[in-house]
């Protein structure tokens, strides 16, 4: 089953509307305490279900470059996320830099990146398309992380510029930008994050692994539904830690 971690500020309203019948296991953070309630054991259940019917493939493609950090990581975590997204972005500049630091950069914890545009078209699908074409071209960070510091609105001219900045051939990534050809594979990811129960975003999910390798088998995975300080974030990982070694790093 999944462990949901809900914060006093984010509306877990949606993610019950999910599961309408039941009642997911909440983490109220008070001060600096982490309380636990149980509200709705069915739709705790329900959610279990997906990761229980759900393939390790179904969650990481092997062909996907989308990850930060060592491939061998205990611990993976795994972002839900929208360009035009203003709690993406608190996240982006607050706590993903901590994040990045103390356990990414350490070989504790990889990181993946999901689309999940709020909207079926307009800036935030434009700019998941961005960053999958600068992708092509071996630039997919550096562009989403230009997107999330950006202040100005997205437009085709602004991609030109960050694509310029980080030596992209412009004409290949003009045709990319304009072809539409990673479309699908963005609302595939939007329909995982759905299917998993997030209706808004920044959400994450925390899984340990085995060897690296993503599986879905005997542990219960943990949900966080919105942009939480870093000490949530820590407070989870380390607690995934200590039932998994960190591999020593050559």
């Amino acid at each position: 089953m999944i462990k949901r971690i809900i914060e006093p500020g984010n509306d877990p309203q949606p993610y019950r509307a999910a599961f309408p019948a039941g009642g997911i296991r909440v983490a109220r953070r008070v001060g600096s305490a982490v309380v636990g309630s149980a509200l709705c054991l069915a739709s705790l259940l329900l959610l279990a279900s997906v990761f229980q019917t759900a393939r390790a493939g179904d969650i990481e493609d092997p062909n996907d470059r989308r990850s930060r950090g060592d491939h061998r990581a205990p611990v993976v975590l795994i972002e839900y996320s929208d360009f035009t997204c203003g709690y993406c972005k608190k996240f982006f500049r607050e706590t993903w830099p901590l994040i990045k630091a103390n356990y990414v950069d350490t070989g504790k914890v990889r990181f993946l990146y999901r689309d999940y545009p709020r909207a079926d078209q307009g800036p935030g699908v434009q700019a998941a398309v961005a960053a999958r074409c600068a992708g092509d071209q071996g630039q997919y960070w550096g562009m989403h992380d230009r997107l999330l510091q950006t202040r100005r609105g997205f437009s085709e001219a602004l991609f030109s510029d960050h694509a310029r900045s980080l030596g992209l051939n412009l004409p290949a990534f003009g045709t990319c930008l304009r072809g539409g050809r990673h479309l699908e594979d963005i609302f595939r990811d939007r329909a995982q994050g759905a299917g998993f129960g997030f209706r808004g975003t920044p959400g994450f999910i925390l899984l340990r692994t085995e060897a690296g390798q993503i599986t879905l088998r005997g542990q219960q995975p943990i949900g966080l539904p919105g942009a939480f300080p870093y000490d949530v974030f820590a407070q989870q990982i380390e607690g995934l830690l200590a039932q998994s070694p960190v591999p020593q790093r050559g």
